[in-house]
């Protein structure tokens, strides 16, 4: 199962922000601006505060726990090609308006094509894996951008820009969580996504749509 595991451990991707000559390399999070849909209507990641409601996938309205901040890239030089961020155009994932994500971040897509290859028509998978994908592209981020990362209290999957659905990993489990087989969200691996999105682009051809 690539969506919602039921029955397994969640598999933790390593912490993403580190320090590197002086910019904050942040490879997940929504960038400042990105409206998320909450019980107040879509509001801007960078409005809200821990406490706010935000509407997610699986569970409704869930509280937020923490909404962490961290500026992108504050050093002189151009940012690395490693760290571009993801032009995802309006209508690829639901989204109606233009949506930048940073490259790690994970996106949740429901496709024929992964319910045939993996018996779950729900994936989650890094937006980077995306590239080519109805117009999906890499671009060079603007610097000095705040990244917010929300924090629940447990992982949840929360609606971007209209409709496209990002995934938002719990920064902290307690030790019988981590014995225990909690649900959670598995991100899949980068060769299993890049034969997803190839997958998903037949299914586009298929059905005549057209990047």
């Amino acid at each position: 199962m690539f969506g919602w595991a039921k029955t397994q451990a969640p598999r933790r991707m390593p912490e993403s922000t580190a320090a590197w000559d002086g910019g904050v390399m942040t490879t997940r999070g929504l960038l400042a601006g990105t409206r998320v849909a909450t019980s107040m209507g879509w509001r801007a990641v960078d409005a809200l505060a821990a406490g706010d409601l935000v509407l997610t996938f699986d569970a409704g309205l869930q509280p937020l726990v923490e909404v962490r901040r961290d500026i992108f890239w504050t050093a002189d030089t151009s940012v690395p090609s490693a760290y571009h961020s993801v032009l995802v155009p309006a209508g690829t994932l639901g989204n109606s308006a233009d949506l930048e994500l940073l490259p790690d971040q994970g996106v949740l897509v429901e496709s024929d094509a992964a319910c045939d290859a993996f018996g779950d028509p729900f994936a989650v998978l890094s937006a980077k894996s995306l590239e080519g994908y109805r117009g999906v592209r890499r671009m060079a981020p603007r610097t000095q951008i705040e990244i917010i990362t929300l924090v629940f209290a447990g992982e949840q999957v929360v609606y971007a820009e209209g409709g496209a659905l990002v995934h938002c990993p719990r920064h902290m489990m307690h030790l019988d969580e981590l014995c225990a087989a909690v649900p959670g969200y598995d991100v899949i691996p980068a060769r299993d996504a890049a034969f997803l999105v190839e997958c998903m682009k037949v299914e586009d051809a298929r059905y005549g749509i057209v990047a």
